[in-house]
């Protein structure tokens, strides 16, 4: 299984604030590196940062 790279990770981590990202933006990050959302979901985890207002369940 891939693990999130070290820029998903920074860029999970400036795109959250205070340890929450929404998921509209959590997608917009998946997409701007062309890497699929469960990458993210999992940057998410290894930095303790939680998903809210998810759309579509997809965290």
């Amino acid at each position: 299984m891939d693990k999130p790279t070290a820029e998903v990770l920074n860029r999970v981590e400036e795109a959250s604030k205070d340890k929450r990202i929404s998921c509209t933006v959590a997608r917009k990050v998946a997409e701007d590196l062309g890497v699929p959302v469960r990458i993210v979901g999992d940057a998410c985890n290894e930095l303790g940062v939680k998903i809210h207002a998810c759309e579509l369940g997809c965290f």
